[in-house]
């Protein structure tokens, strides 16, 4: 950049409370953020053209196309928390069929994108390693202490939260790494995550803890490929077109390689897969002989039938490149719309802004419904889908016109109370 800020003596503490950042269980942006490269809130705008007058061209220049950028990431993640909304409580087969899974790596490809572009401007606001340490286990803390009590509610329905609490802590062993780096991790975790995953499965069946780093297809390990994926992404600028052009392409390419897959060689090569393991192991029972055993006697066979399927959250490879490819070209299309028609993705922004809050929403009242013995489900109701959607949307649009959304604020409070307030003087170039 051709102008620098100067920051003195500002702590960590002081700047991230400006900010309104992106991450679907972070701070969300209210409607006037700017988050991305440095770039915040208009508040924090203000505040720097107090500091330099020569430093203000750039940003201002910079600050259309970034709102449109944080406008499609924002509305994909209204997307993915809407999709989980139509899966729960719709009745839709067409519609579930669609949604499953891919929602969940809808959202956390999200969460991938958002952490990059958080480390981003920590970084080059002159925060050391360590402050941004800190907020991310802040963080994971708190996340995982809503994951599980959302879990004690005892649904359905599977909860991510824990599992990424987990990938917040991981992924802080790429931030740093460059992007060819982290792309290459994305796929090598492609191939190998899903066996890693069938594995801690069996291993970690009991301890519920670990099974949520790496026990199943709810699991950290089993999602970080996405979120991996979301880091490399949030490296690029989603503001130029042959970004989106090249995410909505990939995502072309990914989905119908995988959707070929799962129609004409999958379904073969699973049927000779499962009769080659019930050769070798035999048909033995699911569940140990005795639940009270020791490890290793406790653990449960694997499942390694997996790696061939494509059915919704199996975590294989196929089934999450599948995933990917949808999410991919979600996101390419919707960095398309937001450059000549944001207005269009304004509703599902304003859902994507209070995410955690949305996130949570729905298991409290799916366990209100069926505790009340109404049940959640709107089969059979006339444009059932269609009502959830406008429901959702509408209540997006209302938790939007607050500051901040109830659990994004207390999650701001959380990390006031964790985050290093060191001060630092450093120029951002």
């Amino acid at each position: 950049m051709l102008s620098s800020i100067k920051l003195t003596s500002r702590s960590v503490r002081e700047y991230e409370g400006d900010t309104k950042t992106e991450d679907p269980v972070a701070n969300m942006p209210d409607n006037k953020a700017v988050d991305t490269s440095g770039i915040t809130s208009s508040q924090d705008s203000t505040e720097t053209d107090n500091l330099s007058q020569s430093s203000v061209t750039e940003p201002r220049r910079k600050t259309h196309s970034i709102k449109g950028r944080l406008v499609a990431l924002d509305a994909v993640r209204g997307m993915a928390v809407l999709g989980m909304y139509l899966q729960h409580f719709g009745s839709n087969p067409n519609v579930s069929a669609i949604v499953s899974g891919n929602t969940t790596l809808l959202f956390v490809l999200c969460g991938g994108i958002s952490y990059s572009i958080m480390a981003q401007r920590m970084m080059e606001r002159g925060a050391d390693t360590a402050a941004f340490h800190a907020r991310m286990l802040a963080r994971a803390v708190f996340v995982d202490i809503i994951g599980y009590l959302l879990i004690m509610l005892n649904t359905s329905y599977g909860i991510i939260l824990p599992a990424y609490a987990a990938m917040f802590v991981l992924a802080l062993m790429l931030f740093r790494r460059s992007t060819r780096t982290i792309v290459t991790t994305a796929a090598v975790l492609l191939v190998t995550a899903p066996p890693l995953m069938i594995l801690g499965s069996s291993i970690f069946s009991k301890a519920y803890l670990l099974s949520d780093i790496a026990g199943g297809p709810m699991s950290a390990l089993a999602l970080t490929p996405a979120f991996v994926a979301g880091m490399a992404i949030g490296r690029f600028d989603l503001t130029r077109l042959r970004t989106a052009l090249l995410l909505a392409g990939s995502g072309i390419v990914m989905l119908v390689i995988g959707k070929a897959l799962a129609a004409f060689i999958l379904p073969n090569w699973n049927l000779h897969f499962e009769q080659w393991l019930i050769s070798v192991q035999g048909v033995v029972p699911v569940q140990p002989t005795d639940e009270y055993a020791i490890w290793p006697l406790n653990t449960e066979t694997p499942m390694w039938q997996l790696l061939l399927g494509t059915a919704p959250h199996t975590a294989s490879t196929f089934q999450t490149m599948i995933g990917l490819g949808i999410s991919f070209l979600v996101m390419g299309v919707a960095c398309l719309v937001s450059k000549k028609a944001s207005a269009v993705l304004m509703p599902f922004a304003a859902v994507g802004r209070v995410a955690l809050t949305m996130y949570a929403i729905q298991f409290v009242v799916v366990w209100i419904l069926d505790l009340t013995k109404i049940g959640h489900s709107l089969e059979g109701v006339p444009f059932g889908d269609v009502m959830i959607a406008v429901t959702t949307l509408l209540l997006g649009l209302l938790f939007a016109k607050l500051p901040v959304g109830p659990l994004e604020g207390l999650m701001r409070r959380f990390d006031r109370v964790f985050s290093p307030a060191q001060p630092f003087s450093q120029t951002v170039k």
